[in-house]
Order: C-alpha cells, then structure tokens, then sequence
C-alpha cells in the first residue's frame, strides 16, 4: 500500500492550496480516509475525514469553513482544498486510510496506513 501526498508549498497569508494524496496498491473505494498536519514541536492533529463514498466529511473545528475535503474513487485520490491560509496553518500535511470505512475516524491509531506528508508553508 502506497500513499503519496502532494501539493504542498509556501503561500501567503489568505492564499489557497490544494493538496491531493494519491492511493495504490489497496481498494480505495473501500476506505475512509483523513487528512493530519503536524506543526513544527507539536503533536499530529486531525484536520478531516471523508467517508469510503464521500457522502460523510468531518473537521476539525480549527478548520471548519476553510478547508474543505473530497475524492474521487475512480482516481484513487482524496484532495484537500485549503482556502483562506492562516500561518497557524503551517504543517507537515499527511493523508492516511482507516481500513473500516464506515466509522468516523479522528484519532492517529484508527488509521492503517499514512503518506510521507507534504509540507505547507503559510506566511503572515
């Protein structure tokens, strides 16, 4: 199984992002998937999830309104499209699979599998 997450960079301040996590080698359409960021000297915390049909999104509340999740099984691909950047922002940006796709999953242990992550950058 290979999660490859991508889109990453620096921006500004009000700028938008979108972030893709491309899936092989598992029946994506099979799993839910999440999104996490880890800021420098801080611990990995939950962003969103979307069900294995993309019917059911979750947020955090830290990013409710801005960041908005989606995928598209026939690609293999959930996306993350981050709009209204904060600095707070800032992270490391991984993609992750939860292997019971019909749950709503915002802890890091109810994933099976993770990304190398993709580092956002968002300047004041």
């Amino acid at each position: 199984v290979q999660l490859q997450a991508f889109g990453g960079g620096s921006v500004q301040a009000g700028d938008s992002l979108r972030l893709s996590c491309a899936a092989s080698g598992l029946t994506f359409s099979g799993y839910g998937m999440g999104w996490f960021r880890q800021a420098p000297g801080k611990e990995r915390e939950f962003v969103s999830h979307i069900s294995y049909s993309g019917r059911s999104t979750y947020y955090a509340d830290s990013v409710k309104g801005r960041l908005t999740i989606s995928r598209d099984n026939a690609k293999n691909t959930v996306y993350l499209q981050m709009d209204s950047l904060k600095p707070e922002d800032t992270a490391v940006y991984y993609c992750a699979a939860d292997r019971i796709r019909s749950r709503l999953a915002a802890n890091t242990e109810d994933y099976n599998y993770w990304g190398q992550g993709t580092l956002v950058t968002v300047s004041s």
